[in-house]
């Protein structure tokens, strides 16, 4: 379902839907998507029917959120594009959503982004991380043979156990898959 406004909004709707996007993204990122839509409101400071105005249901909410999320992730991704490392600029990359997902719970649920979402944000998510796949593997920094298919089901199983895993193992996973990534010397 996609969100209520279609024609530009008065300068005080603008700053509440802002308000009401900022509240969700911190709730959704302590919570996921089991938080209350009138948590949302409070932490926003408006009414429950100011969330409604602007986003109908939870969904739309949580659609325009991870939107969001999925913008700066291909934002962050294509800033390594023509980085004159390209390992580290992949591996900083999967250092930036390990250090994220730590604190951010809808992080996974980015990567997944729900069938709403715009397909075009997928798809330059993919394109993004493919081209910092592929100069790391060219550069010999990742292991040959990986594709981005592969890289995403494992970025989705790594973030969904980093929101389930105690701190002390968090670092250990991420080393394991970072391992397992780099090329064999």
């Amino acid at each position: 379902m996609a969100e209520v406004p279609d024609r530009p909004l008065r300068a005080d709707a603008r700053r509440n839907r802002e308000k009401v996007l900022r509240a969700a993204q911190e709730a959704f990122a302590e919570h996921g998507m089991g938080v209350p839509l009138d948590e949302i409101a409070g932490r926003a400071g408006v009414g429950p029917g100011t969330v409604y105005r602007h986003f109908p249901t939870k969904e739309a909410l949580f659609e325009a959120v991870v939107a969001a999320r999925m913008q700066d992730l291909i934002t962050a991704a294509r800033a390594g594009a023509h980085a004159a490392d390209p390992g580290e600029a992949f591996f900083g990359f999967l250092a930036l959503l390990a250090d994220e997902a730590g604190v951010k719970r809808d992080l996974s649920d980015a990567l997944v982004a729900p069938p709403a979402v715009a397909t075009s944000l997928r798809t330059d998510l993919r394109a993004a991380l493919e081209v910092l796949l592929t100069r790391a593997q060219q550069a010999g920094a990742v292991r040959d043979g990986i594709r981005v298919d592969d890289l995403f089901a494992l970025l989705k199983g790594l973030m969904a156990a980093l929101v389930e895993t105690a701190d002390d193992a968090r670092d250990r996973l991420i080393a394991v898959v970072v391992d397992g990534l780099r090329a064999p010397r």
